[in-house]
């Protein structure tokens, strides 16, 4: 499934011995500009589905990209899912609402100029760009996870909710000057619908690992995560619409810790509730 010793056969169109892969479900009015974007730079791309409806399965496939079906397990089982079906070493992650601007895709590029990149994994910077914006905010608050790796030096974790590259020990990765632009919102409405749906399977997190999280941060989580993302993720910078996509950051925070405590006191309801059936009642 990846690179032979050798290296390899050099691509005639001059794209890279890379795998870029992507996770999809219902994307096809963003899918498009991404794989546009880079699939004059890598070789191989593949896209598994969860099971769209838009017709992004097809727009995928009409734009030279692998597609594949897999129902969903959860963020980090689909990526680990994703990363098993690609043909090189080297792998690239995008959200099918991310995009490559040219200037990160030379970079990429330049990596490869003289073989092999000299570090197995390189943390990418991930800037969020709002609707009505055309480029991320200079001020932007920046995620810098590990986007491009080798395969054998690093794997996606197994965590449903937290999608990320779990290193070998003594990898240290590079970093990238490149920003990928990040495309994450459609709407307000659609953005917290999204979010109260990951506060669900967050819930279902806390629950499979047997984490409590106390009551009182019930009475916190809203305003204490508006300030994360209002001032501590520069949301303020963006004005209005900042202030806005903090409160839903916020509320859906609120919704994970509220949804965890609701399912607590059903589940202690139901420990208690004495059966008038029972024979030893």
């Amino acid at each position: 499934m990846g690179a032979s010793p050798a290296g390899p056969a050099a691509d005639p169109a001059g794209r890279l011995p890379l795998s870029v892969f992507i996770i999809a479900r219902n994307e096809a009015d963003r899918l498009g500009a991404t794989i546009r974007a880079v699939r004059d730079l890598a070789d191989d791309i593949v896209v598994v589905d969860s099971g769209s409806t838009d017709g992004t399965q097809a727009l995928a496939a009409a734009l030279g990209a692998r597609v594949i079906h897999n129902p969903w397990p959860g963020y980090g089982p689909q990526k680990r899912f994703a990363e098993a079906q690609c043909r090189h070493d080297w792998l690239l992650n995008l959200d099918a609402d991310e995009v490559v601007p040219g200037n990160l895709a030379r970079e990429i590029r330049a990596l490869f100029a003289a073989g092999e990149p000299r570090r197995p994994a390189w943390r990418i910077a991930i800037a969020e760009i709002f609707p009505g914006e055309g480029r991320p905010h200079p001020l932007a608050y920046t995620l810098t996870p590990v986007r491009l790796y080798r395969r054998d030096r690093g794997r996606y974790s197994a965590s449903p909710v937290h999608d990320r590259v779990v290193l070998e020990p003594g990898v240290t990765p590079g970093r990238l000057k490149g920003v990928i632009h990040h495309f994450s919102v459609r709407s307000l409405g659609d953005q917290l619908d999204k979010l109260n749906r990951y506060s669900d399977q967050q819930a279902d997190d806390l629950e499979a690992r047997g984490v409590v999280i106390p009551t009182w941060r019930v009475f916190v989580e809203l305003p204490g995560n508006f300030l994360k993302a209002y001032l501590g993720r520069r949301h303020i910078v963006r004005g209005t619409y900042g202030f806005l996509t903090a409160m839903n950051y916020a509320i859906s925070r609120h919704l994970r810790v509220a949804k965890h405590v609701e399912r607590r006191r059903l589940a202690a309801t139901r420990r208690d509730r004495v059966d008038p059936l029972d024979p030893t009642f």
